[in-house]
């Protein structure tokens, strides 16, 4: 097993938990900000080029306004991420809403924002129009179905509840056409995670000879394409991180080719700009031994889904055993009421002993923010790792009295 490099000391963390009891999760900073800067770099050749960060990602005022400083957007989903987003201060068409089944609150405050408003579905035109009015700039989702293939966590366009069909896309800028609108944008989402640099240029050339199409036939030159997010990143040993400049390169060479400047290129990324850099850190509270050896942490699938929900992978370290032998054979399991509560099957690890701490990595998007209460699990806190080395509390941890508070007694 690949061992990975954590960017804070056992030391660090020790005398961290002694304030605050773990689990809890720490974010870095500088690994954050560089990939954002990254990303802006790789394709900085389209001069309004805009990354919109995926804010279900990781849902955070303090990690958005990092993002912000960096120059990103935010592409929200619903009411409260909009809310999120006004709060800390991403205004106009800073912020896509690309949301779905959306209701004419979250249509309405979308609207009183400014914010690019991308349509899921035909029907939404007319309850737009009734709820919140027709903005001057409009975009559709585009599902491409059966022309494209998905993956485990999104699905197979086909069978994915999201965006128009292809007749559906010409019919509705159509239709937005003649109720006045005057801008217009394209998007599509059909992977979640995945590590093969020709799928998004792919992707970016199916939108774009869709986007000349659409100027054939309806007369509709574009303002942007939002070629969706989805970049992964290397969660299991041997998987290579992907070559933004290689997606950035092929892109650019289909854009050039196409003729289509000065078309407006953005992208929704999330996963690619947090996740690397986010680390859930877990105690050591029992270890069991009958059919299998298990190791009993205090986090659960309540702070982190995705194994259990995906069977995703995710590294999980011991603090000070880094460079330890794998000698054994574990179970990291959580203590909620359900079997698949657990962080790894089969793991090989150093020989583990109440009270270790664990890391388990790449938890910085759609760790926390997935998080959930059964079983009375209470929410953890986060923290920013500061260049300086200093933790920074952006979350404090949930309290019993915080759950009982919506509750009549």
């Amino acid at each position: 097993m690949s061992r990975r490099i954590i960017p804070f000391t056992k030391s660090q963390i020790v005398k961290l938990s002694k304030k605050h009891s773990t689990p809890f999760y720490v974010y870095d900073e500088k690994g954050i900000r560089d990939t954002a800067e990254e990303l802006l770099a790789a394709f900085s050749w389209n001069s309004r080029f805009k990354e919109y960060f995926a804010v279900k990602a990781l849902p955070n005022p303090s990690i958005l306004r990092l993002l912000k400083k960096s120059g990103l957007g935010v592409d929200c989903s619903s009411l409260a991420e909009l809310l999120l987003a006004e709060r800390t201060g991403f205004t106009g068409e800073e912020i896509m809403f690309t949301s779905n089944n959306t209701s004419a609150e979250e249509f309405q405050k979308a609207s009183a924002l400014g914010a690019i408003i991308n349509l899921d579905d035909i029907t939404h035109i007319a309850f737009l129009e009734k709820h919140a009015g027709l903005p001057e700039l409009v975009s559709i989702r585009y599902n491409p179905g059966p022309l494209k293939k998905g993956n485990s966590i999104i699905g197979n366009p086909i069978d994915a509840k999201f965006g128009f069909t292809r007749k559906q896309v010409f019919e509705g800028y159509k239709m937005l056409l003649e109720k006045g609108v005057k801008r217009f944008g394209l998007h599509a989402m059909v992977a979640s995670n995945e590590l093969d640099e020709n799928y998004f240029i792919e992707t970016a050339s199916m939108l774009f000879d869709l986007a000349i199409e659409i100027d054939k036939k309806l007369g509709i030159k574009l303002v942007f394409i939002n070629i969706g997010g989805g970049i992964g990143i290397p969660y299991r040993p041997g998987e290579k991180r992907v070559n933004l400049n290689k997606v950035s390169l092929g892109i650019r060479k289909l854009y050039k080719d196409r003729n289509l400047f000065p078309l407006k290129l953005a992208m929704e990324c999330g996963r690619v700009i947090t996740g690397p850099h986010g680390y859930l850190v877990s105690r050591v509270i029992h270890k069991k031994d009958t059919y299998r050896k298990y190791i009993g942490v205090d986090a659960t699938m309540a702070n982190l889904m995705r194994p259990g929900m995906y069977g995703a992978y995710h590294h999980v370290g011991v603090l000070g055993k880094e460079n330890d032998r794998l000698s054994h054979t574990y179970d990291v399991t959580g203590s909620l009421c359900e079997n698949n509560d657990k962080f790894a099957i089969g793991r090989k690890l150093p020989r583990i002993e109440v009270g270790d701490l664990l890391v388990i990595a790449d938890a910085g998007a759609h760790g926390h923010s997935m998080g959930f209460n059964y079983n009375g699990k209470l929410r953890s806190a986060e923290f920013l790792l500061t260049p300086k080395g200093s933790f920074k509390m952006i979350r404090r941890s949930e309290t019993v009295e915080d759950y009982f508070a919506t509750l009549d007694f």
